[in-house]
């Protein structure tokens, strides 16, 4: 069953939460992160990715990139900027974009879970990007990014929290994207073990977004382990910083493809080896999204296609079922000749958020083909997870963003 703990967080003292919190530090590239922190001292992407105070000449992975990270980190501390919980509690952290609000409950997560697959994921994590996150909280003695978890909703965690926010907020405010962030103590003690014991009796909780972060943070309390060979398991770094929510609670968006060619077919020669796995129902001018599983819609020149795969095609297969790996398997693959989408360089990906118009833009400019897909749905995201598999690249988008900055986790004793 899973663990999920309260704890002192340190959080920003209120009145600068809005000055503190920033997106997750891997939505930037360096000149980009470089630009959102201009005038901006107390962003906590200046901590997240602290390469940005140093010129072009320090690489974004220098030693003197994560110490300074530590520094800044424990200098909003030494000036106040960040406070410390005075007891272990957990809160509730809602986000609203375009109207629609989710709400989540911020705790610490079990390492043990991890390991023992109580916390599960749904894809690989890469060594190379494992290692800065890992260097980062080393340095900092903090997880500074919240892991997105998801679990199947429960009346009791429904309950507390409609309670909850029934109280004034410890934090409201409305960042320059538009989201709104809200966020609530928990604090009596009846509140808290009943959390507590309701996540006991919950069998699963799933990875959203975050599987680099979520691996960096075990990896980093597994050598603490190592190197307190005397641990009781109570220390801070058997946990990791987590946002949790009810699957009730999530939308994921659609995440898109745009190829660069036709690997060296006519449009109409690639039309039709499409019809050999999708029917075609619409076409026009105007992009008709798909509205169900199995449709996609394809941008060939100036005109939208929506196609829906052939039944022969579909599967029961929670990998092969999905519609980003029927597109990937069977046309992208076979027909373009897109062996592995997460190397080759003839295929981006483009996030449900930017919209309809960046593929048309896209077509326009660089590419020869696009395919907007339906969303993937939390529940197969839970299918594959649970059958201990792995979904192909880019097959979720999840919005809005957890901001960095509003809780931190401080792993040392």
């Amino acid at each position: 069953m899973a663990v999920v703990r309260p704890f002192r967080a340190y959080r920003p003292r209120q009145g600068l939460e809005a000055q503190i919190a920033a997106l997750p530090y891997d939505v930037y590239n360096r000149e980009e992160a470089c630009a959102a922190v201009a005038g901006r001292p107390l962003s906590f992407l200046n901590i997240d990715r602290a390469e940005t105070q140093f010129d072009a000449s320090v690489g974004t992975y220098d030693d003197a990139v994560y110490q300074k990270a530590h520094d800044l980190l424990w200098g909003m501390i030494a000036r106040g900027e960040l406070v410390q919980e005075d007891k272990p509690v957990y809160y509730l952290y809602e986000l609203t974009m375009d109207g629609r609000v989710q709400t989540g409950i911020v705790a610490c997560a079990s390492v043990d879970d991890y390991q023992k697959q109580v916390i599960k994921k749904h894809e690989n994590t890469r060594a190379e990007k494992e290692l800065d996150r890992i260097r980062h909280v080393e340095a900092c003695n903090a997880q500074t990014g919240p892991i997105f978890l998801a679990y199947r909703a429960n009346d009791t965690l429904r309950q507390i929290t409609g309670r909850a926010k029934e109280q004034p907020p410890l934090y409201d405010f409305t960042a320059e994207d538009g989201v709104a962030h809200r966020v609530w103590c928990i604090r009596e003690d009846a509140d808290i073990a009943a959390i507590a014991e309701a996540f006991d009796g919950i069998g699963q909780i799933y990875i959203a977004d975050g599987h680099h972060r979520c691996a960096s943070a075990v990896k980093v309390g597994l050598r603490r382990r190592e190197q307190h060979p005397d641990y009781t398991g109570e220390e801070a770094f058997n946990y990791f910083l987590s946002v949790l929510f009810a699957d009730e609670e999530l939308m994921i968006m659609d995440y898109n493809r745009v190829v660069k060619d036709l690997n060296g077919l006519s449009e109409e020669e690639f039309l039709t080896a499409v019809q050999t796995v999708y029917a075609i129902v619409s076409k026009g001018q105007q992009c008709q999204r798909p509205a169900k599983k199995g449709q996609v819609a394809l941008l060939l020149a100036d005109t939208w296609y929506l196609l829906e795969v052939k039944e022969a095609y579909r599967s029961s297969d929670p990998v092969a079922g999905l519609d980003v790996a029927v597109l990937q398997e069977h046309i992208l693959a076979p027909v373009l000749g897109i062996q592995d989408p997460k190397t080759d360089k003839r295929i981006d990906f483009v996030g449900g958020i930017r919209g309809i118009g960046e593929l048309e833009r896209r077509v326009k400019t660089d590419c020869a083909a696009a395919f907007a897909m339906y969303p993937t749905s939390i529940q197969e995201l839970f299918g594959v997870a649970d059958a201990n598999l792995l979904m192909p690249p880019k097959s979720t988008w999840f919005e809005p963003k957890l901001r960095s900055g509003l809780f931190i986790h401080v792993i040392k004793e």
